[in-house]
């Protein structure tokens, strides 16, 4: 976290002029509990609200995965910002002004890398305007243009996703950007230009192709895609991963479909940047894709944290289908509800709307988007010949194991049914079949795990456990709830700093006390969201944000505040007198008669000590 680097009445400003609740309830629907806010948890998949906003305190707390803070973190961890990042985003968004000092795109002077990837980025930008720029008005750019409106692409597409042309010529790019003072070997590093084999300077990495950006996911140039004009290879050529660019992290056309996305809680998912063009222009404008690489668990979050459904959408031929088959339980795992839109074989989505038209590929290709079972069905449908009997058989058998993996009873029964219909047999056989491969795959359960299909599972594994949950001890509660009063009260906290300074028991509680201290000692008020925002280690807010959710209804005076501080100071005493105790039971037993006498002694020294203390 880089915390020192932003003034802190601007991150007072920023938290005064960003309501929780208002940004929150931009990505999660929150439905009001009493005094709180709940909703569906953006970090992980879970089908009971546990993800917790308070209005009154400005902190959300998710008692299922334990993510915590207050709106600047929860940015951070929504949009994978940095802390200056969610803090620069927020400030705009209140019309905060934003000084470069503190910028996520400043940073130069204080981190080399920053200044890097900062270069690099305003490389790419630049570069992108030259491509496109090299496309509308220059003579070698006519038969890329034309190339483009073949494939159907208007004026306004072009514009709007910034298509461009690189030249044939080896240094155009490298000369354009060494005339505005860049650095060619850090724009060797970060893939727009390669180096000569001779080690005498640089040339441009793409040379007569259609230039497609690449954009990171607040809309920046990050990576360029090209396609060759004529013949050539490689056809496609993408730009290396680097440190802007991570494939297995890049969601094409994110920034211009987030807003779509949020709104219908739906993300289309294609193969490629061209399918999503053409898709955009049919009306599809929640439609993404991966760039060069099939889809990753990294892609999936990502996407979890936009949409609550994903719609597979990827080419109809062998590979596109076996594509989006290992596509499914990744999206699933992420806690999407999955559907597949089913092209004809051979058919990609860019060719389909260029013959059909964009009308049809909405109502007839997205809008009637499949279940996974119906799609499991047709996909495997495709691999038997129906017109042998054979082929019908092990159709048949193929698709009773699919329907046997629903959880539902009447899915499945409405699955046989028309199984039944379409080939004449009986319904009454499709269910023993059926049956019997559902206790087949109960017996394969894990004890315990009542729905091994359940989305929920995968992701919240750790909260599973054998029995009831563990008891903490007294003094843990003690700690809490001296804390959670601590940071709404200072006088409290400077009359406990006077009592037992930072003498918890719990290490996050001891950290957490040292920077209430620190942060009261600088002139601050009382307010749990701002001096959240101190806090530089990520562990120690999520502790803070979950004190903080306590019910704050529990009494609270002096008389209460001493017998916490009691409970604190007497734990290491205790502790003792149990060490004590196991090393006489040790000496009893090992025959050591003086050693044991000794303990028993200081055990009983220690028990009037702590008596007398329990008394004052």
């Amino acid at each position: 976290m880089t915390f020192a680097k932003i003034p802190d009445e601007v991150i007072s400003e920023i938290l005064k002029h960003n309501d929780i609740v208002e940004t929150v309830g931009k990505y999660v629907h929150l439905t009001k509990h009493g005094k709180y806010m709940k909703g569906l948890c953006p970090f992980h998949s879970e089908k009971t609200p546990s993800f917790t906003v308070t209005p009154e305190r400005q902190i959300f707390y998710c008692y299922g995965c334990g993510k915590g803070g207050n709106v600047i973190r929860f940015l951070e961890e929504l949009e994978g910002y940095s802390f200056p990042e969610a803090a620069r985003v927020l400030a705009e968004d209140a019309g905060i002004a934003v000084q470069g000092s503190w910028s996520s795109d400043d940073g130069g002077s204080h981190n080399p890398e920053n200044a890097e990837r900062a270069k690099l980025i305003e490389a790419h930008e630049l570069t992108a305007k030259l491509y496109h720029y090299m496309l509308n008005n220059s003579k070698q750019g006519v038969e890329a243009k034309r190339y483009l409106r073949e494939r159907g692409l208007s004026d306004k597409l072009i514009d709007h996703f910034m298509i461009g042309y690189a030249t044939d010529e080896w240094d155009r790019l490298a000369d354009f950007l060494a005339k505005r003072g860049f650095d060619l070997a850090l724009m060797e590093k970060g893939g727009l230009l390669s180096a000569k084999t001779d080690g005498s300077g640089y040339v441009d990495r793409f040379r007569n192709r259609i230039m497609f950006p690449i954009w990171d996911k607040d809309g920046k140039t990050t990576a360029f895609a090209g396609r060759i004009i004529g013949e050539g290879q490689p056809k496609y050529l993408n730009s290396p991963e680097t440190m802007l660019f991570t494939k297995s992290k890049i969601v094409y056309n994110l920034h211009h479909a987030r807003t779509a996305i949020r709104k219908s809680k739906q993300a289309v998912i294609f193969e490629g940047y061209m399918d999503v063009i053409k898709s955009w222009s049919a009306g599809v404008k929640n439609g993404i894709a991966t760039m060069g690489t099939a889809l990753t668990k990294e892609h999936c979050a990502i996407i979890r944290r936009q949409a609550e459904e994903a719609i597979i959408c990827y080419d109809g031929d062998d590979a596109g289908q076996a594509a989006a088959l290992k596509s499914i339980p990744m999206l699933e795992a992420a806690g999407l509800r999955v559907t597949v839109a089913v092209l004809p074989k051979g058919k990609d989505p860019d060719e389909y709307i260029g013959e059909y038209g964009p009308d049809e590929f909405l109502r007839e290709i997205v809008d009637q988007a499949v279940s996974i079972t119906k799609f499991k069905l047709i996909y495997s449908r495709k691999n038997h010949i129906l017109l042998k009997e054979e082929g019908k058989k092990n159709y048949l058998l193929e698709a009773v194991d699919i329907v046997a993996e629903l959880s539902s009873p009447i899915e499945r029964e409405v699955y046989l049914k028309e199984l039944s219909r379409e080939f004449d047999i009986s319904l009454e056989s499709l269910k023993q079949d059926c049956h019997r491969k559902v206790q087949e795959l109960q017996k394969k359960k894990p004890q315990g795990d009542n729905n091994d299909n359940s989305w929920n599972n995968g992701r919240n594994e750790k909260r599973r456990t054998s029995g009831p949950p563990a008891i903490l001890p007294a003094y843990t509660h003690a700690e809490r709830r001296l804390l959670y009063v601590m940071m709404r009260d200072k006088e409290v906290a400077e009359a406990v700093h006077n009592r037992i300074g930072d003498a918890f028991n719990m290490e996050d509680h001891a950290a957490l006390a040292a920077y209430l201290y620190a942060y009261y000692a600088q002139g601050h008020e009382s307010d749990a969201s701002r001096f959240v925002a101190t806090l530089q280690d990520d562990r120690l807010e999520r502790t803070a944000a979950s004190i903080l959710m306590i019910d704050s209804d529990f009494p609270f005076d002096e008389t209460t505040m001493n017998a916490y501080i009691r409970d604190i100071i007497r734990v290491p005493q205790f502790k003792e007198i149990e060490r004590k105790k196991e090393e006489m039971l040790r000496a009893e037993r090992s025959g050591n008669a003086l050693l044991a006498a000794q303990l028993g002694l200081e055990i009983i020294t220690l028990d009037r000590q702590l008596k007398d203390r329990t008394e004052e």
